[in-house]
């Protein structure tokens, strides 16, 4: 029941923070006092508290004689508080099940405080849990804010030890994730023993080896010699059998495909040099062969393991969002008071809380005061973003600065959080054909390679029968394919990772390269190269229909259009009863229509919606006769111009295709700084289309940007698309990459990436297949000894899997930088 605390005590011996040696703050927490504060003798004296919560821990930490607590600590301890949380649920049986584990005596659950603050504070809550009934263990983690606990759950309810948590000012919650983060360790572990048991018989191999080639005179007593023969066969078994069992795992499996692989040829050369040294052993041959074998296993183990780095890297998006959400809500009862509830006992409409430092359990909008949320893992952006109510706040995110009220919009696989984990996820189980074809080059090489050494082998055996088998074997293991293989894969993984801490998705895996040879982009207007928050600039109105009116049915329309212009007119209204509207429909490259109180309305363009001569406004009527016309206002986005200016300094031309007047597309072009001759206006989807295909044909690659559902046709039919986060689902289907959080200045950084991981292909396959040429005729030769081909082609393998590395040294230092600049938007009338 050792806690991390006790080690550390006695240095912290008597240090008291000066907070609490000032009269004006809490003695527990340390917080400015209130204007009449509680009291309560405590430690030999009267003292102040901030609420009657810290003032109770303080009497419990007294009474249970824990007062040492105040002399050991290091700083303030969190804020107890007056409210308590209902942790009842926590004894649910399906709860229980799903986070806890079945030890001998009980469970075993590992909860997170964002309140242990430090050594002490592990101290307290483990001096205080083991005085509760039926706790068998406790360790607090004051670095990690972990706390693991093994109780008996038939003598004493898990909420009983979470209540006494809370009451000293630690709020539990849930390690989400941490199942598979067990599993991790778990996996980690078996490949480090492998790999420690590898390295070890490698170098005892070798030593026994290195005294039998230094016989060169032959005068070693065969007594002496078959010794260290047996002593290396006793240090090679564990290493073929168990360190690389990976490797005759995968050949049992190529096998039972009927292919030859790479783990083929691995398998089977490692298994040929132990076999035949113990058949040499036994009959007292010339020759064996057991350092060659473990070498081998050890560094192709080397090289999996920097391999599986970078896989694991790549992945790590995927694993940080399943950690993101909660397992529990605070959910609102009607009387004010609050329960914790799993998540999927959440519904639309329901009021949660949500803690400074803790996630939000659901996609919802802010009710009451104005707060901050932490959303990096879900768009990259570094600072927390201010929320008002009305605003929006994601699943995954993190309350900072103070505790929020949500109301449910949305909730479990319907939130943005589910959504983005199950595109990373499709992204990374596809492999594009340059993997692929790099699969079967290495399929075709393997059977080529046998080939070979047997060739070699009749050869040598014809010539110098006693060498024949050792030339053989090196021939196999120095062109063993292992490079060719994580050529492509390797420089793949750290690009996916590399992407994913930019903020962008990739979800077709040969988009990549796609990008990367991209020579023109072109990019939407409306919610793309502006922001998402239009504003209504002037409404003018027709045959007596008053201005309310006409916004109301406006906004009727564009409610569930998901529609960039959708918030001005939400906005416009705010706090007005709005009218249904049924059978609303997108018209693409004309505007919206629908039927408000059996009345057919448009709402768009004005030759469509209401028959009048096209201009930059937004009019609304039945198609024949106008009742209103709006003139919106849109800003570009803050780093719209400066993303774009990084794309023309890589050599991209930049493009404009709007469905929008010529005016309101113009100014906006102006302000981004795209050249006139590259801007079109007035473009229906077909349009845009048309425009890209024109400039396929005339050879260019073509990647384009765009939010909205008008823009997927045009997302499907570019050489490579990218879709804005923060746009229409439609167009992220359609799309081959994501923008997490819609900020442009990622696009420039997410090519750069994309063309530096297609030169690290390159270089890579450019190793591999040179190696293997300038090897295999070496090692044919007689040139080679089956180690040197071991150490050879390993070596070859951890090159190009640290060649891919780069790149996430690469992408590291550019999300540090965070190499784009905001400047101030310049505000472009029209729509």
């Amino acid at each position: 029941m050792a806690v991390n605390a006790d080690a550390v005590a006695p240095a912290v011996s008597g240090k008291m923070t000066a907070m609490n040696a000032t009269a004006a703050n809490c003695y527990h927490c340390g917080e400015p006092l209130p204007a009449q504060p509680v009291t309560e003798r405590v430690s030999g004296g009267e003292r102040p508290f901030c609420c009657t919560g810290c003032a109770a821990a303080a009497r419990w930490i007294a009474d249970a004689d824990l007062g040492d607590y105040y002399r050991l600590r290091q700083t303030d301890a969190a804020r107890v508080g007056t409210e308590t949380t209902d942790y009842a649920c926590w004894d649910r049986a399906d709860l229980l099940a799903e986070h806890s584990v079945a030890v001998e005596g009980g469970r075993e659950i590992t909860l997170l405080t964002d309140g242990m603050r430090c050594a002490a504070c592990a101290w307290l809550i483990d001096r205080a849990l083991t005085r509760e009934v039926g706790v068998q263990e406790v360790a607090a983690n004051a670095i990690t804010g972990r706390i693991r606990i093994v109780w008996d759950a038939a003598r004493t309810p898990l909420s009983t030890l979470l209540a006494r948590l809370e009451a000293l000012g630690y709020r539990p919650s849930l390690a989400t994730g941490e199942a598979r983060e067990r599993e991790r360790r778990r996996e980690r572990n078996r490949w480090l023993l492998r790999l420690g048991v590898a390295g070890l018989g490698a170098m005892q191999a070798m030593m026994y080896a290195e005294a039998l080639y230094l016989d060169t005179a032959g005068e070693m007593s065969p007594a002496t010699r078959d010794f260290f023969r047996w002593i290396a066969f006793l240090v090679s078994t564990p290493v073929v059998f168990y360190a690389g069992w990976p490797f005759l795992e995968g050949m049992a499996r190529e096998l039972r495909g009927r292919r030859l692989g790479m783990d083929t040829l691995v398998a089977g050369s490692t298994l040929l040099a132990y076999f035949a040294s113990l058949y040499q052993t036994v009959r007292g041959g010339v020759h064996v062969w057991f350092d060659a074998a473990v070498m081998f296993v050890f560094l192709l183990l080397v090289a999996r393991m920097l391999e599986q780095r970078a896989r694991g890297i790549a992945s790590a998006q995927v694993d940080a969002l399943a950690r993101a959400r909660p397992a529990l809500a605070v959910r609102e009862r009607a009387d004010g008071s609050a329960e914790q509830v799993p998540l999927n006992a959440l519904a639309a409409g329901d009021i949660v809380r949500v803690a400074v430092g803790e996630g939000v359990p659901a996609d919802g909008e802010i009710v009451g005061d104005d707060t901050a949320f932490d959303e990096a893992l879900l768009t990259g952006e570094a600072e927390p973003v201010a929320k008002v109510a009305g605003d929006p706040a994601w699943a995954g995110s993190v309350c900072r600065e103070r505790p929020a009220r949500l109301k449910v919009v949305r909730t479990g696989a319907d939130t943005r959080l589910s959504q983005l984990t199950r595109l990373v996820e499709r992204a990374q189980e596809q492999r594009p054909p340059i993997a692929r074809a790099a699969d079967r080059i290495a399929g075709w090489f393997v059977t080529a390679l046998i080939l070979a050494a047997t060739g070699v082998y009749v050869w040598w055996r014809m010539h110098d029968p006693s060498r024949a088998f050792e030339v053989a074997l090196a021939v196999l293991v120095v062109s063993c394919p292992c490079a060719l293989s994580l050529a492509v894969p390797a420089a793949l993984a750290a690009a996916h990772g590399g992407l994913a801490k930019l903020g962008v998705l990739a979800l077709r895996g040969e988009a990549l390269d796609t990008l990367a040879r991209a020579d023109r982009i072109v990019f939407d207007k409306t919610g793309t190269l502006s922001d998402r928050h239009p504003a209504l600039a002037e409404a003018e109105t027709f045959d007596g229909v008053d201005r309310a009116t006409a916004l109301a049915l406006a906004a009727a329309l564009e409610r569930d259009s998901g529609h960039p212009l959708a918030a001005a007119f939400a906005t416009a209204t705010a706090g007005v009863a709005l009218p249904s509207a049924q059978d609303v429909r997108a018209e693409p490259g004309h505007g919206i229509a629908g039927r408000i109180d059996g009345r057919d309305w448009r709402l768009g363009r004005a030759p469509w919606a209401a028959g009048r001569d096209d201009d930059a406004a937004l009019w609304l009527g039945d198609g024949a006769r106008a009742i209103a016309r709006f003139v919106l206002r849109e800003t570009p986005r803050a780093d719209a111009a400066e993303a774009l200016r990084a794309l023309r300094a890589q050599g991209l031309r930049v493009s404009l295709c709007s469905g929008d007047a010529e005016a309101p597309v113009a100014r906006m072009a102006e302000a981004v700084g795209i050249a006139a001759a590259d801007v079109r206006a007035r473009q229906t989807p077909e349009d845009k289309l048309a425009y890209v295909r024109d400039r396929q044909a005339a050879g260019e690659i073509v990647a384009m940007v765009g939010d909205g559902l008008n823009d997927a046709p045009v997302l499907a039919g570019a050489d490579v698309s990218l879709a804005l986060a923060d746009g229409a689902a439609l167009a992220q289907r359609a799309a081959d990459f994501v923008v997490a959080g819609g900020a442009l200045a990622r696009i420039p950084q997410a090519l750069s990436l994309a063309r530096r991981s297609r030169r690290i292909v390159r270089q890579n396959l450019a190793w591999a297949i040179g190696y293997n040429l300038l090897a295999l005729p070496l090692a044919a030769s007689g040139h080679v000894t089956p180690w040197m081909a071991a150490l050879g082609m390993a070596l070859s393998s951890l090159l190009v899997t640290l060649n891919a590395l780069r790149l996430n040294l690469w992408s590291d230092g550019r999300v540090a930088r965070d190499a784009m600049p905001t400047p101030t938007p310049t505000p472009t009338p029209g729509n």
